[in-house]
């Protein structure tokens, strides 16, 4: 757009150079069907459900769970704009379940069946457990100590680096730098 200003100097538009997001009118009419409602907003919940779980399979999961949870209370006399706020309020509660059952589940049971492990097994492991201790007994204090720390007792990097008074990015640099030296170790090369 150009133009004169009052003091008489042309001057052009400038642009906003932060990209906007773009905004679709949503009308306020209902949905004819339940295809429909799928159609029209089985794109932005499949986005959100990757967003949030961060993979295909869980994504494409969790997006058939939300409409599936939806078909039965949701009514097709609701406005667009009340459906899809229906449809995130669902997600949210479909998002929730999901964490509670992948990050809320108790990993120190036995089960019932559980065999006893063949000496075959036992021998084999007590072979492993000795190969890695002499490779963590070659390496620096700090590279075993890392090494130690996250896969023999199991911690993350946040609680390994506070262990260690060091940053996160530090831990995982520390450990980054162990596991290459313990493959050279463990391959027979000496540094």
């Amino acid at each position: 757009m150009r133009g004169r200003s009052e003091s008489g100097r042309r001057h052009e538009a400038v642009e906003d150079p932060a990209p906007t997001r773009e905004l679709r009118l949503v009308s306020g009419d209902g949905y004819n069907g339940w295809e429909s409602v799928y159609r029209d907003n089985a794109a932005w919940v499949y986005g959100l459900m990757f967003s949030k779980v961060g993979n295909r399979a869980d994504a494409e999961d969790l997006t058939a769970e939300v409409f599936l949870a939806a078909l039965g209370p949701l009514r097709m006399s609701a406005t667009v704009p009340e459906v899809r706020a229906y449809l995130r309020a669902t997600a949210r509660t479909v998002l929730a379940g999901y964490w509670r059952v992948r990050m809320g589940r108790e990993i120190t049971t036995i089960d019932d069946d559980f065999a006893e492990t063949p000496v075959d097994d036992v021998t084999e492991n007590a072979l492993a457990i000795s190969r890695a201790r002499s490779v963590l007994d070659r390496l620096p204090d700090r590279y075993r100590r890392i090494l130690e720390l996250r896969f023999m007792q199991g911690l993350s990097v946040r609680d390994s680096a506070t262990d260690l008074g060091v940053s996160v990015a530090n831990a995982k640099v520390l450990q980054h730098r162990a596991l290459q030296m313990a493959a050279q170790f463990s391959e027979g090369g000496a540094r």
